[in-house]
């Protein structure tokens, strides 16, 4: 009898140990297939990367990664984050990678408290409909073009600008952004142009800009090669062309030509800084992958650093959701490949947005940064409650004052 209760007495002890000597699970929401593969691919890319460096292991953890295929649509994204939280027990799940998949898992998100860092940009769920257990580490769709709109007038002196993106909720939200950085500087949006995301030429929409400074575009996906080409046919080059982070991804430029010299663009990461981090990060890439990074591998990368650096703030626990999640949220880190990260009270990220100019270097094009703005909010400079005082952007809104 003493024995055996010695023994009991002994597991009961031990379990709390067994349970964190349990492996760290992470649930991976990508796109394997469809139109949105080729980020999804990326993402999957850069986690990888990140764990071979570190041995799979954060913080003493042994860690699982489990990757799940959306399909890229919003039903895929629910039945797969469902199977990875209540089958696999994951302890967090990174992704997914669009919009309407993350606002479809948004409820369900808060309903579970399983903590969630996606790369999708669906703007509100880190403003007015803020979710506590959803965390963003690249930026929101306007975060990068309120810097480029500031560039564009304070830097680049332009007076006159047309937009040109996807019609639907990203390519608003970033338009947006720049035409109120832009028009809150002196410039003025004097056309605003929308292409069906699915668009097959895009000669009809470049033949109604005229008489512009420059024009900005916030094509994603594929689209960004078909217009730039489509412009340079058109001679329309003469035109400079500014960019968001997702139409001068440097994941896009091996499919780009000279169509791309001179392109202008803001983005959160960039493979060109020069940093020791992003150096090593850029060459396991390249070696394990073949490929250049761009925003998706980087973005995922970096949501693993920030797991990373929660477990060690933890002490290798994640027993407790709540716990764990709040760890997460005050995550501030010095060294990533797009440079220093914190996050705001919403679970945005707080950081670097580097203004690049697109050049060809020993055959190769590069992005080469020219310009580094700071610590950049998703609120840019008017703070967060004057900002989330307005509607959420909108093909609409800001009102486009200055139309011709």
């Amino acid at each position: 009898m003493a024995a055996t209760a010695a023994g009991t007495a002994s597991a009961v002890i031990g379990m709390p140990a067994i349970a964190q000597a349990a492996p760290f699970k992470i649930g991976l929401l990508t796109v394997k297939t469809g139109p949105l593969a080729q980020g999804g691919i990326q993402m999957e890319q850069g986690i990888s990367v990140l764990l071979k460096q570190r041995n799979n292991m954060f913080a003493g953890r042994k860690v699982e990664l489990i990757s799940a295929d959306t399909g890229g649509n919003p039903a895929g994204a629910k039945t797969k984050a469902s199977e990875l939280i209540e089958r696999d027990n994951v302890d967090v799940v990174l992704g997914p990678l669009a919009a309407f998949e993350l606002l479809a898992l948004n409820d369900y998100i808060r309903q579970k408290g399983t903590p969630l860092m996606s790369l999708a940009a669906a703007e509100d769920v880190t403003q007015r409909s803020t979710n506590p257990f959803i965390m963003r580490p690249s930026a929101t769709s306007a975060q990068c073009c309120h810097v480029l709109g500031d560039y564009a007038a304070k830097e680049l002196k332009y007076k006159r600008a047309a937009t040109i993106s996807e019609d639907f909720a990203f390519g608003y939200e970033q338009m947006s952004g720049f035409q109120r950085v832009f028009e809150d500087n002196g410039g003025k949006v004097v056309k605003k142009l929308w292409p069906p995301l699915v668009t097959p030429d895009y000669t009809p929409y470049i033949a109604q800009i005229g008489n512009v400074d420059c024009v900005a575009n916030g094509f994603a996906g594929s689209n960004p090669v078909k217009f730039m080409r489509a412009y340079a046919d058109l001679g329309m080059k003469r035109i400079p062309l500014l960019a968001g982070w997702t139409a001068m991804d440097d994941a896009l430029l091996k499919s780009l030509g000279d169509e791309a010299v001179g392109v202008v663009s803001a983005a959160w990461y960039s493979a060109s800084l020069d940093s020791p981090v992003n150096k090593q990060f850029v060459a396991d890439m390249a070696k394990d992958y073949n490929v250049l990074p761009g925003g998706y591998s980087a973005g995922m990368y970096i949501a693993g650093q920030v797991v990373e650096e929660a477990l060690k703030k933890t002490g290798g626990k994640s027993d407790d959701k709540k716990a764990f999640n709040e760890a997460l949220r005050g995550v501030s880190l010095a060294d990533t490949p797009r440079g220093p990260v914190k996050f705001d009270k919403y679970g945005n990220v707080v950081g670097d947005v580097h203004i690049r100019r697109c050049e060809r270097k020993g055959g190769a094009l590069v992005n080469t940064i020219v310009k580094t703005y700071p610590d950049v909010s998703q609120f840019w400079t008017y703070g967060d409650q004057a900002f989330l005082a307005n509607p959420v952007y909108a093909r609409d809104y800001p009102p486009a004052k200055n139309l011709e």
